[in-house]
């Protein structure tokens, strides 16, 4: 009876595990999003942080914002025609009360992770604790990646 009791209790836990890991990592993203999602929430659990969680509304605005980087060749937080990050994040569904936005591009998310948190104001932005959700994009060009973390504060 007791080893009945003991499996149901380790099947309810691995359930619930799983439930809540899904909840709030990504599950469309590419490996290159994956492994930038993970850098981030590394840093912050390393400095006492709370995680953030994935945000599939903001990982859209951020997809679509590195792909218009990678059309143009260049990083930047906004083109000429293109609409501002919280009207990106808006029309992709994201309910948020603050939001801020890193972008950088190199040749592997390794690399990348390492110039955003040797940027202090990228840096700032992975670890504010206000930020409760990140949506990561990325799009391949030349080679190399053009990446956008979206952080905000979900509603």
């Amino acid at each position: 009876m007791r080893i009945s009791w003991i499996r149901s209790a380790l099947v309810i836990t691995c359930v619930m595990s799983t439930v809540l890991s899904s909840a709030s990592s990504p599950q469309n993203a590419s490996s290159t999003e994956r492994q930038l999602f993970d850098a981030v929430n590394r840093e912050r659990t390393s400095r006492g942080i709370p995680t953030l969680r994935w945000d599939e509304a903001l990982a859209a605005a951020a997809r679509s914002h590195a792909l218009e980087m990678a059309k143009r060749g260049a990083v930047a937080h906004q083109f000429p025609g293109e609409p501002n990050l919280p009207t990106r994040a808006q029309r992709a569904g994201a309910r948020y009360t603050s939001l801020a936005e890193d972008v950088d591009q190199g040749p592997n998310a390794g690399a990348i992770h390492q110039r955003l948190m040797s940027s202090p104001l990228h840096r700032d932005n992975i670890l504010d604790s206000s930020y409760n959700s990140v949506g990561i994009g990325v799009a391949g060009h030349d080679g190399g990646w053009f990446v956008v973390e979206d952080f905000s504060k979900a509603k």
